[in-house]
């Protein structure tokens, strides 16, 4: 019978349903996006996770070029991609300019086939098309960049309406929620860039969202030597010469970005312990508030990470950001 029982776990689990999943993010500002990214695609191969869109918040045109040629490199090259219009961050970053390195033969060293930003979509209208064909509740959305596209959403009536019915949950790289540094009032960047923008989606959001910290991040930077000698399987990796183009090491990088995708992704894994309900509010200097709602009302929580959790994550972030691509299954 105790073998009967565990078979039939190991069935549901091998069964369970991908996770559909949009990753908005400002690939180019800071290399944990790509160290996201990576991790995104090598769950879609393991079966965990449907990647259904990315969107971009950085507004420079080889953003989604270089989202383009991860998305190819990990066999995904069909992958939805929108952009921001007249968003914040219009330097192209350090690393997004690896879309145009070419080969002596004139090919592109990391092929792709959207040469630029201007010929994808609006970010806002990708991802109303998306919901509108998935079934109701289905949708979670990894927000790790600014806010400025989902909070665009909340103008639209009809798009505020889909978010309501067709997303789960909101996992959300922003804010912070304890110490820094002795600084019990970190402003954090993804919130101080585009503040009106993190001040409404705060508060009209309709769905539950799940805010990963600064703190997050940095109780589980990724190891620099990983980067330094892991990735050698191939002859470039967009992921070391990100790194190293970025800020090169010895540095152990925080992992901002893949913790908010972590929980996406694996909410009921232990990694992370939540905050009881609560809303969060953001004020005007961009420091993110959170206060506790009495009968559990609340849609917001913030991720909590004991010191045993952070070498879990840690150990996670690193084996699915640096797994070889290969074609998908």
């Amino acid at each position: 019978m105790k073998c009967l029982l565990l078979s039939l776990l190991l069935c549901g689990v091998a069964q369970a349903a991908p996770v559909k999943l949009i990753f908005d993010t400002d690939m180019g500002n800071d290399v944990d996006d790509l160290m996201a990214l990576c991790m995104i695609h090598n769950l879609q191969k393991r079966g965990a996770c449907e990647l259904l869109a990315v969107t971009i918040t950085k507004d420079h045109p080889q953003a989604a070029a270089f989202v383009d040629a991860v998305n190819t490199l990990y066999g995904y090259p069909d992958t939805p991609i929108g952009v921001v219009r007249n968003g914040a961050a219009k330097e192209a970053g350090k690393f997004n300019l690896l879309a145009d390195e070419k080969n002596p033969d004139g090919s592109f060293r990391y092929p792709h086939d959207l040469k630029s930003g201007a010929d994808a979509p609006e970010a806002g209208g990708l991802i109303k098309d998306i919901l509108a064909k998935q079934p109701d509740g289905s949708v979670v959305i990894a927000q790790v960049g600014f806010f400025t596209n989902l909070a665009r959403l909340m103008d639209d009536a009809e798009a505020k309406a889909l978010i309501a019915k067709k997303v789960k949950v909101l996992s959300i790289m922003a804010g912070a929620f304890q110490t820094v540094n002795f600084d019990t009032r970190h402003l954090e960047y993804n919130v101080k860039l585009d503040v009106p923008a993190a001040q409404k989606l705060a508060k009209e959001w309709p769905t539950p969202m799940v805010w990963s910290g600064f703190e997050i991040g940095v109780a589980a930077a990724f190891p620099h030597v990983v980067i330094e000698q892991d990735l050698n399987y191939m002859p470039q990796h967009p992921l070391k010469e990100a790194y190293y183009l970025y800020n090169p090491p010895p540095h152990d990088r925080p992992t901002w970005d893949p913790t908010a995708v972590l929980y996406a992704i694996y909410p009921d894994r232990g990694y992370f312990d939540l905050s009881p309900p609560g809303n969060i509010k953001v004020d005007d200097d961009s420091a993110t508030l959170f206060r506790p709602v009495k009968k559990g009302e609340g849609k917001h929580r913030f991720l909590i990470m004991s010191p045993e959790q952070a070498s879990r994550v840690r150990e996670a972030i690193v084996q699915l950001s640096v797994e070889p691509p290969s074609v998908k299954k």
